[in-house]
């Protein structure tokens, strides 16, 4: 039984996940000033599931055993490489506000991943108006700029389609990472999840060619900083203690909070544009997340898939 104490710890690591997970899309968009973007997410993954390691290795825990380590490679892909990586790779193009709205569509494809799965949710009339809702508002989001074409609008229709698939790789992994790997370690896996995803984005970057174009400023270093302590352990250690000591359903709100955080940076500090027009697309974004979201409170398809933590992906959503 959760204990008054434990209660308001809680509650203090919630508002730490809406305000982490919310500003990672502004420290994205600031890495990529002068980093390559899976050169960067490779260089911050790898350092942090090596610091969360040698935290546990200081507590006398080891990583997974090697035949563990084939899924932990799949689920690093799928929640990092695509993730994570899309991610870094859309906001070339995707201001960070925007990002962190497309994002927020995820509960979409977790919606027709499990329609698809026989042992999944059932795809109801709410779903399917939630899909029409939401999907509405992303290519209200894109029209403008699929009409004015040139390279620019080229580049932010690949960054919502690299968007796209991004969803669907956490989707995939979570979906996977639920119904495998439940009795795991919870951090042990997920250090082996940030090593292995890490790893083989740095492998792509060298691939590419992406560490001849490695240069740091003040700002990129801080923000890689961030993102690989605050951001990647700290967010996650945070969002597993609320959801220990709080309902799924109420945890689950983050999901909207991180958008307009992420929006209202992004104006604020990078100077972004937010006219009426991406406001109302915004909203019908959120507004079929919520449909979708609806017929799920007490389980587990409908909602968004962030966490790379395998006990804690009842409540699916990625994190950044």
């Amino acid at each position: 039984m959760t204990s008054d104490r434990e209660r308001r710890l809680a509650w203090f690591a919630w508002i730490a996940v809406c305000l982490i997970w919310g500003t990672t899309y502004l420290g994205i968009r600031v890495t990529l000033e002068t980093m390559p973007p899976l050169l960067m997410s490779g260089i911050r993954w790898t350092a942090a599931g090596t610091l969360l390691w040698g935290y546990l290795a200081i507590r006398g825990q080891r990583l997974p055993p090697r035949s563990q380590w084939g899924s932990l490679a799949l689920l690093g892909f799928l929640l990092l490489v695509l993730g994570n990586g899309g991610v870094a790779w859309a906001e070339r193009w995707v201001p960070s506000g925007l990002t962190a709205v497309i994002v927020a569509s995820s509960p979409f494809w977790m919606a027709g991943v499990e329609a698809l799965r026989h042992d999944g949710e059932p795809f109801t009339r709410r779903v399917a108006l939630g899909l029409i809702v939401g999907f509405g508002g992303i290519v209200l989001l894109v029209w403008p700029e699929l009409a004015n074409g040139g390279a620019h609008g080229a580049g932010f229709l690949a960054g919502v389609v690299a968007l796209q698939i991004a969803c669907l790789g956490w989707t995939l992994g979570s979906s996977y990472s639920r119904r495998h790997a439940r009795g795991d370690n919870v951090f042990s896996t997920t250090a082996g999840q940030m090593i292995a995803g890490g790893v083989m984005m740095l492998v792509a970057a060298t691939v590419r060619g992406e560490w001849s174009a490695l240069a740091f400023s003040t700002r990129s270093a801080a923000a890689l900083l961030y993102l690989t302590t605050v951001g990647a352990i700290g967010g996650f250690v945070a969002y597993t203690y609320a959801l220990r000591h709080l309902p799924v359903s109420l945890v689950s709100l983050y999901a909207y909070i991180n958008p307009i955080i992420a929006v209202a940076l992004g104006v604020l500090l990078l100077g972004e544009a937010f006219d009426g027009r991406t406001a109302v697309a915004a909203v019908l974004v959120l507004a079929g997340v919520a449909i979708v979201q609806a017929r799920a409170r007490g389980g587990t398809a409908g909602q968004p898939a962030r966490t790379v933590a395998p006990r804690t992906t009842r409540m699916q959503k990625r994190a950044v």
